[in-house]
């Protein structure tokens, strides 16, 4: 029988047993105290059984009515709150972003959290991950690719050109070493990025004639093993200011030589061709590109 009972009515009951009236009941459903009277005397006339007494002041739960009022009162309230629920699902939205993963635990990841703030229904699931990703075919919402700009049938917007400094951990580089001018670095073991094409660059721009040396070291695919290694006293390495920001804060690395240079490859933003009419992707990527502005001294 009780599944058999309707909803409206047991809304009622619950109402007019909450607020004692039935005119208060109907103000807090919206309906006419007419309508509210009619479910209650159907509900009655369903189970059979007297609900409410009828006093003074205006309606006290009878026996039968007081027995069951708990239970249902409880019902209601987490119908309710699961349909408040519903509703912050539908506002809430998700945004996947790539990028690798040394650029997420060294720049993207430590400021996210004014993003959150400023954007708290918007849910950002970071993929670090080296491997190029389909943002045609993907989940990938937005990427932040590290490379020379060429996406083909792709949004891209330069997001920033990261700046190379040599650095070295303090124990490697004493003061009482040689090492003043660019070519100096020639006489320490180089630590290279995987394509081995930096080193060469930037002593090529600081007029340091072709060296063989330049090319010889440990190579590393990912930049934060490049940093792990320099830590380690393993030999020079030339890696994004950004990235080496924390390690020379906490004395862990040093700026051998006051010698930036910027690197051939820059950041961008990447996005499908119509991603920006999304709020969510608009969103993230107006406040990305602010990030880097901010960033630049």
């Amino acid at each position: 029988m009780a599944s058999s009972l309707p909803l409206l009515a047991l809304r009622a009951f619950v109402e007019v047993g909450r607020l004692g009236s039935i005119k208060a009941a109907a103000s807090a459903l919206n309906v006419t105290s007419g309508a509210v009277s009619q479910q209650i005397r159907l509900l009655e006339d369903r189970v059979g059984v007297t609900l409410f007494t009828r006093e003074r002041q205006g309606l006290r739960l009878a026996e039968a009515g007081a027995s069951v009022y708990p239970s249902l009162l409880l019902a209601f309230e987490q119908i309710e709150k699961a349909a408040q629920t519903l509703g912050e699902i539908k506002v809430r939205q998700t945004l996947t972003v790539s990028t690798v993963a040394t650029f997420a635990a060294s720049w993207l990841v430590p400021r996210l959290g004014r993003f959150t703030q400023r954007y708290p229904n918007i849910e950002v699931r970071i993929e670090a991950t080296s491997t190029t990703v389909d943002m045609h075919r993907g989940r990938v919402d937005v990427a932040l690719r590290h490379g020379l700009g060429i996406y083909p049938g792709l949004n891209i917007m330069r997001l920033m050109a990261p700046v190379l400094i040599p650095v070295a951990c303090p124990g490697l580089v004493t003061e009482s070493a040689e090492l003043k001018e660019p070519r100096d670095c020639l006489n320490y073991p180089l630590l290279h990025d995987s394509d081995r094409a930096d080193w060469p660059l930037w002593l090529a721009a600081h007029n340091v004639a072709k060296d063989q040396r330049a090319e010889r070291g440990t190579a590393f695919e990912d930049d934060f093993l490049l940093i792990r290694a320099a830590e380690a006293g393993q030999g020079l390495a030339l890696v994004p200011l950004e990235y080496a920001q924390t390690e020379i804060a906490a004395g862990r690395l040093v700026q051998v030589l006051n010698k930036p240079w910027p690197a051939r490859f820059a950041y961008y933003v990447v996005t499908k061709q119509d991603a920006m009419q999304r709020p969510e992707v608009k969103a993230f990527v107006d406040w990305v590109m602010e990030e880097a502005q901010n960033t630049l001294p």
